[in-house]
């Protein structure tokens, strides 16, 4: 238990959940209520509705690439004017709460803008506060480097920031956690927006969570998962704007191998880079993708394919990145000796979607892939190319596609059905419903 008896509940309260005042109220009630459930609180917000993305366009106004120290300096903004909403928010409250940037909070990063990693954090201040019984409002999204400089986190970066900060004040040892408040009412058996049929989960395990979002899943941010598994903090999902239970996401889950598959996921939007004619050997490898590396380039599934005497490479990446991979490709290709080089193809495919489904219990489970294929060959959705893991199947398929091939996959393994004896848990496993408002 914490110091004073109390447990440490971090909330974070997402860019669509604070879009007007009146939406920031209804969060605002949220934190009081938490408080009067005996809860310590500290407060995560991300910047108000689609502010990140006007600040973008503010700077991309000017033409150019904007400098990545400048740039970082103005995105944060987004969130300080959350943090000092919210803060007002809650003096009207009755309230006591003190807004605080990244860097205030103690939160240290690399040095790499735009996408810097959180190296620590010092939760000295928070934990200060707390005890004198004032709710620190965190902007998200953001920390300080090693010099002092702002940086950013990147998109999602506020989830992160929630998971790290519960996990620097050992929230989930003092029997408290971390809520994600969104505009979803949980983690669902697909996208409800394109799955009508598409159940919310009660709970989920942090495996078969960290691949739902590494596929597309888009209510969690990656590394958010990531932080909660390895630091053992209990995470929920909610809406911010209507009570229910939300979507515990926890280590283990009795009964985890129910289901062979526990949802499915589209990843919209990609591209696809294809280099042939590649020396065999371990070199060309190595030389592409620690330049795409070095470039910030995220690659999605690799396949390589080869013959007696060359090799042929294919990834995928978000649309958005194709370009960054193309060039940088071609620029590690060009430092190849002028005979390699002279025989490399590259090309780019664009119009790509990734449907996948995944469960925990495909590990005991025959016949899944099976039964996945046949569900998109039934529906005549092409399989354009096919990865996995240990409880994941991924397959690439044509864009104009993607939402059928979901729909099929939903159908197909029966996510529309409630499991049996299902665990349904409030946060850190125990009753404690979410507040209605």
């Amino acid at each position: 238990m914490s110091v004073d008896g109390r447990p440490i509940l971090v909330q974070k309260f997402g860019g669509s959940s604070l879009s007007d005042t009146a939406r920031l109220e209804v969060c605002a009630e949220r934190v009081v209520a938490a408080i009067a459930r005996g809860y310590r609180v500290v407060v995560v917000v991300s910047a108000m509705g689609r502010t990140t993305d006007r600040l973008l366009d503010l700077a991309g106004s000017l033409g150019g690439e904007p400098d990545p120290r400048a740039l970082d300096l103005l995105l944060a903004t987004g969130e300080l004017a959350s943090t000092a909403m919210m803060t007002m928010a809650l003096a009207q409250r009755d309230t006591m709460a003190v807004p605080l940037g990244g860097r205030e909070a103690g939160i240290r990063t690399d040095p790499h803008h735009g996408r810097a990693r959180i190296l620590g954090i010092d939760p000295t201040r928070l934990s200060d506060l707390m005890s004198e019984r004032v709710v620190p409002v965190v902007a998200g999204f953001q920390g300080g480097s090693s010099i002092g400089e702002i940086t950013t986190i990147g998109r999602g970066g506020s989830d992160t920031t929630a998971v790290a900060i519960a996990a620097a004040l050992d929230a989930g040892a003092t029997g408290g956690g971390c809520e994600i408040h969104t505009d979803v009412d949980g983690i669902h058996t697909a996208d409800p927006r394109i799955v009508g049929e598409a159940r919310r989960l009660d709970v989920i395990g942090s495996d078969e969570m960290l691949e739902l979002a590494a596929v597309g899943a888009g209510v969690l941010q990656e590394r958010a998962v990531v932080f909660a598994r390895r630091y053992d903090v209990p995470l929920r999902v909610l809406h911010s704007q209507h009570g229910g239970p939300g979507t515990v996401i926890l280590r283990e889950v009795d009964g985890m191998e129910r289901n062979s598959v526990v949802g499915c996921a589209l990843r919209r939007e990609l591209g696809r880079v294809g280099v042939s004619g590649l020396s065999a050997g371990a070199g060309p490898q190595s030389a592409i993708f620690s330049a795409l590396a070095s470039a910030g380039v995220m690659v999605d599934d690799i396949v390589q394919t080869a013959d007696d005497s060359t090799i042929s490479l294919a990834f995928t990446v978000d649309l958005a990145d194709l370009p960054a991979a193309r060039d940088t490709v071609r620029s590690a290709v060009d430092r190849f000796p002028s005979d390699e080089a002279a025989a490399v193809g590259i090309d780019v495919e664009i119009g790509l979607a990734k449907v996948s489904v995944v469960g925990s219990g495909m590990r005991s489970t025959v016949g899944v892939a099976g039964r996945m294929f046949e569900a998109l060959a039934d529906s005549s959705v092409p399989i354009l190319n096919i990865t996995t893991s240990e409880i994941r199947i991924s397959c690439l398929v044509p864009q104009d596609r993607g939402e059928i091939a979901l729909s099929a996959v939903h159908e197909a393994f029966g996510l529309d059905e409630a499991a049996e004896g299902g665990p349904s848990l409030g946060l850190a496993g125990r009753e404690d419903p979410s507040p209605e408002t």
